[in-house]
């Protein structure tokens, strides 16, 4: 009998048209153009480029020329150089084509463009040129200083200045890739996950007499309704899981990076299924409305859930962790989406363990409650 009812609930969910709607083509049709909207947006705003200055030569410096020539050269350039006359520099920083006009003579002289017209990060630009130029007269006193009064140590000063100095450089602190846009892939997974809660709902209307013609029939039957519901559970979810796997691989193919470690990320996909489909069997266990009410709850909930998570804004969840950290430990979307991402970002397991094991005891939490709240009911007449 198990067999029986886990078979048919399985049927009755991939002959769904409208969950397959939700959980494959609508997730697939949101991926792609999230694809298409984010294709290159972090390397144009997140990624290091050459800062644009102008120089403007008013006496000759061999020493700066041969410094400037080598941090404005090659993939890792900290400035991208225009040698000009001051007019033309000065309408170049006017229309904040270039950041800073440096002067060069015997000792450098820097303008930049008016505070109030410069963003947060031309004021970073600006600052990274400033430092330059300070740190060059630095050390060009240091030598002068040395030939005046050491000139035997002339060359270690030299030596240790020059000693495998890069103006900008790579240090990446984890592995991963740290694509800020792919919070939003992760959260498109956490919802296709949660959606999964209309299967589970489904099973809790119909296992109640009141609710539906289907849980009058099975009311009256003489099958063990807790070995029905468990295999209704088990279809459910199992359907849920296929779509959650079709949807990860169609994003995959789009070029999604999840990481090295796919089939991690298809468990944790998985266990989110089995999250979403036990929160909807909790909420379509709840009252005696309707199927079609308690359908709008369930949806209403995930996507509230994938707000805060960040489905809509990819910086909600710094903003929950700021003000209500606690939030983001219980909100089933975050806890999904965060599972991406430690697989993504860190090399060990610790944090995606303690993932999929809040997973687990939240669907526990949440299939216990259901059956709670569905137990032992008698109703006068069906």
């Amino acid at each position: 009998m198990f067999f029986h009812h886990f078979k048919y609930d399985f049927l009755t969910c991939i002959r769904n048209k409208g969950l397959i709607f939700w959980l494959i083509l609508f997730p697939a049709v949101l991926g792609t153009l999230f694809k298409v909207a984010f294709s290159g947006l972090y390397d144009s705003v997140a990624v290091f480029k050459a800062i644009p200055v102008a120089i403007v030569t008013v006496e000759e410096n061999a020493v700066f020329d041969e410094v400037i020539s080598a941090i404005s050269d090659g993939e890792e350039a900290l400035f991208s150089v225009t040698e000009t006359d001051e007019t033309t520099a000065l309408e170049l920083l006017e229309t904040k084509q270039i950041m800073g006009i440096i002067y060069v003579s015997e000792k450098l002289e820097l303008t930049v463009g008016s505070a109030e017209k410069m963003n947060s990060s031309s004021a970073i630009q600006q600052s990274i040129i400033k430092g330059f130029v300070e740190q060059y007269e630095i050390q060009k006193s240091i030598i002068m200083d040395t030939v005046t009064n050491s000139p035997e140590k002339l060359e270690s000063v030299i030596e240790a200045m020059s000693a495998d100095i890069a103006p900008n450089s790579s240090v990446p602190l984890t592995e991963g890739n740290t694509d800020s846009m792919l919070s939003y892939f992760y959260n498109l997974m956490a919802m296709v996950a949660l959606f999964g809660s209309v299967t589970g709902l489904h099973i809790a209307t119909c296992s109640q007499g009141n609710l539906s013609a289907l849980g009058a029939r099975k009311c009256c039957s003489p099958v063990n309704k807790l070995v029905a519901t468990i295999a209704s559970l088990c279809g459910s979810t199992l359907a849920q899981s296929i779509c959650t796997i079709i949807s990860t691989t169609y994003l995959v193919i789009l070029g999604i990076d999840f990481g090295t470690r796919l089939p991690l990320v298809y468990l944790a996909g998985i266990v989110g299924s089995i999250m979403g489909v036990s929160l909807g069997f909790f909420i379509g266990s709840f009252g005696t409305a309707n199927e079609d009410v308690k359908n709008g709850v369930s949806m209403t909930i995930s996507l509230v859930c994938c707000f805060f998570s960040g489905l809509m804004v990819s910086n909600m969840k710094a903003v929950v962790a700021m003000y209500a950290p606690w939030f983001n430990e219980i909100n089933p979307a975050a806890v999904i989406s965060d599972a991406f991402y430690c697989l993504n970002i860190y090399s060990d397991y610790e944090r995606f363990t303690e993932k999929i094991i809040t997973m687990l005891v939240m669907a526990v939490i949440f299939t216990l409650g259901g059956f709670v709240l569905t137990r032992r009911k008698r109703y006068a007449s069906l």
